[in-house]
């Protein structure tokens, strides 16, 4: 029987599946399609050139061994790569490399793809009827690195910002990925990262962005039929600071025109710094491929502050306020004021504002009222999972039975306050609030939501619910 390209590479992938991870597997083998066989040289085709590096670099020796059970001693393997179409033309373009580990092909031509036909880049940011092609940076200055404070809390993530600032995509840091809690600093050092760049390489194009905002152009570049031109007008960036990135959960097609706009950038060794709530192994919803591609430089946290950086924290902020203070009402706010350097610095400016306004001197007693004021309307974030389990104690179930499938009438209405809540009280997408609450989709959230709103007017027993578990949860 004779064999075809489909057959070997089929067999090849039985074999490779055996010897890898799952995970591994489905990333890097399940997108490579047979294309065909010419004696002893099977030709395969993949994503990308950096696809195809990243085979190379690290499975290149299954692949020989899989191939040489195949096809024999001789075997030799050929890359086609489908490059994505992302200037204009409608002709989708290919090149063809052999493997440089098994044996000598010559390489054939490239189809280059056409020029963009649109001589004038369509740049988001523009406001309609203002002519400016310049991309403005979208960094605030004062976020700089003079005001980011070191300390044992930061000192990975702000080390790693300096040696990227210093040598933007030239660094094993990239992306660089630096995570943590709310008001613990991670815009303030994407910004410095990039106010940085500016000032080290004025040539250099650096963008900072919100992934909330990157949604909402890609979503209006989908109504007016130019994705392309939102791609390309992404693709010629030096620097992409993307903050917030978790809020990309669930949300598909923004997470595949990000896929191809970091795959772009990092072939070229564009510099990508991205921020968010959680680390890579904690995001729900979002696309392996892509987390994968977060894993590939640094991820660096950022912890609560510890009492001597609080101090410095405090120290640095009145100086630059030209603001003096005691050095007890400075120690006593270091040791009230632990988990958030917003609130830290939002309590010490509520003191300098009633001080000034009162025209009082910043005695202690004013700092402990402040204090206690401030610290008690702080909003505390709540999570999905925490909300979960306040439902679940306040129906007398477990989570397992909230989230479960069955129709029980008081098990259904627990999940649906459950879901009315988190869209409430959380940022997260309707997909991501349905997958952590029992592998939803964004279409029952809905419902839910729209239930509990409904039963609220109508039903004095369920208002009575959703009036005790909105007191639990903003206690």
């Amino acid at each position: 029987m004779s064999k075809t390209a489909n057959t070997v590479w089929k067999n090849c992938l039985d074999f490779i599946e055996d010897n890898i991870t799952a995970q591994a597997y489905k990333t890097w083998f399940e997108p490579i399609k047979a294309v065909k066989l010419t004696d002893d040289a099977l030709s395969i085709q993949v994503p990308s050139k950096f696809f195809y590096e990243w085979l190379e670099e690290h499975y290149v020796k299954i692949l020989k061994v899989a191939l040489t059970k195949e096809l024999g001693e001789k075997a030799k393997l050929v890359y086609i790569i489908k490059m994505e179409n992302t200037y204009g033309n409608k002709k989708p373009f290919t090149e063809k490399i052999p493997s440089a580990n098994r044996g000598h092909l010559k390489s054939q031509d490239v189809d280059v793809p056409l020029k963009n036909k649109s001589p004038e880049l369509k740049n988001p940011f523009v406001i309609p009827g203002i002519r400016n092609v310049k991309i403005e940076s979208q960094l605030n200055p004062n976020y700089n690195f003079e005001s980011f404070l070191e300390g044992d809390s930061n000192r990975l993530a702000r080390s790693a910002g300096m040696a990227v600032a210093n040598k933007p995509g030239g660094t094993s840091f990239n992306p660089l990925l630096v995570f943590g809690g709310v008001g613990l600093g991670k815009t303030h050092l994407a910004h410095a990262i990039g106010v940085e760049i500016k000032d080290k390489y004025p040539e250099k194009t650096v963008l900072y962005i919100s992934a909330e905002k990157f949604t909402q152009q890609y979503i209006e570049s989908v109504k007016k039929n130019n994705r392309n031109d939102f791609i390309h007008f992404y693709q010629i960036i030096d620097i992409l600071i993307v903050d917030d990135i978790q809020l990309l959960s669930g949300k598909a097609g923004t997470q595949d025109v990000f896929f191809h706009i970091f795959n772009h950038l990092h072939q070229n060794g564009k510099q990508v710094i991205l921020t968010s709530d959680k680390a890579p192994v904690d995001m729900i919803d979002i696309e392996q491929r892509l987390l994968s591609r977060f894993k590939w430089g640094l991820s660096a946290e950022l912890n609560h502050p510890d009492y001597d950086t609080r101090v410095a924290i405090i120290k640095n902020k009145l100086y630059r306020d030209g603001v003096e203070m005691p050095e007890e009402i400075v120690e006593f706010l270091a040791n009230n004021i632990k988990t958030n350097i917003r609130e830290l610095e939002g309590a010490i400016i509520s003191l300098i504002a009633h001080s000034s306004f009162n025209k009082k001197e910043i005695t202690i007693e004013l700092a402990r009222k402040i204090v206690e004021n401030y610290v008690k309307h702080t909003k505390r974030e709540v999570s999905i999972e925490y909300i979960q389990k306040v439902v679940s104690e306040y129906f007398q179930m477990d989570i397992d039975t909230l989230q479960s499938k069955t129709r029980k009438r008081h098990i259904v209405q627990a999940r649906q306050l459950a879901m009315f809540f988190a869209k409430k009280f959380t940022k997260a997408s309707l997909a991501s609030i349905g997958s952590q609450i029992g592998q939803r989709d964004h279409a029952t959230v809905l419902h839910a939501c729209k239930t509990v709103n409904n039963l609220s007017s109508t039903d004095k027993q369920f208002r009575k619910y959703v009036e005790d578990l909105n007191k639990k949860l903003t206690l």
